[in-house]
């Protein structure tokens, strides 16, 4: 009986919040990886490339936990903040790769023009990272959008449900599913 257009602009919302936040923190970290010197930072670079193979399976209860705590169940905010704090290590190696075959010369020459860190990042890397930032974005967009299971986890109001979730609500479990309307609204989120 809910409005189908609600659920999109929910979708639109969660995936908004995602791209931005990954596109900020992951050009961030990725900036920090490829052009800055700190201690054991190749020990944190493998540490980070090895939570990629951790499966969501994995840490999907402690995280049930913490946002449990952090009273966010049945909000956006576990769908978002991650985002915004580099958990994506794919993205972030992505734009690391990219960031090391920037010429080193580029930044100097900011230097030299009076830019720190921030202005190096900003006026330099980012326009030059465009590409990867194009593919963050996209790959983003398509993965939050047809992310399925911790929208299902972190959401229980069907006022709050995604696209993915609200689709799978439709389905009945005792073979009386209304399936004109299903393939309509499959149609709609596709397009």
């Amino acid at each position: 009986d809910s409005d189908f257009g609600r659920y999109i602009l929910n979708s639109l919302l969660i995936v908004a919040g995602a791209i931005v936040g990954n596109i900020v923190a992951c050009s961030m970290a990725a900036y920090a990886f490829a052009r800055l010197k700190f201690p054991l930072r190749r020990m944190w670079f493998a540490i980070m490339l090895g939570t990629m193979m951790l499966p969501i399976h994995v840490v999907i209860v402690p995280q049930y936990i913490v946002y449990a705590q952090l009273d966010w169940i049945n909000t956006y905010w576990p769908l978002i903040v991650p985002k915004l704090l580099a958990t994506d290590a794919f993205f972030v190696f992505l734009m690391v790769q990219f960031i090391r075959g920037l010429p080193r010369e580029l930044d100097d020459a900011a230097r030299i023009d009076g830019c720190g860190h921030l202005g190096i990042f900003l006026r330099i890397i980012m326009p030059l990272a465009m590409p990867a930032v194009a593919t963050t974005a996209i790959f983003t967009f398509i993965w939050t959008w047809n992310d399925f299971f911790s929208q299902l986890i972190f959401l229980t109001d069907p006022d709050m449900y995604t696209v993915p979730v609200a689709l799978r609500s439709f389905v009945d479990a005792t073979s009386r599913t209304p399936w004109g309307p299903v393939f309509a609204m499959s149609v709609v989120s596709i397009a």
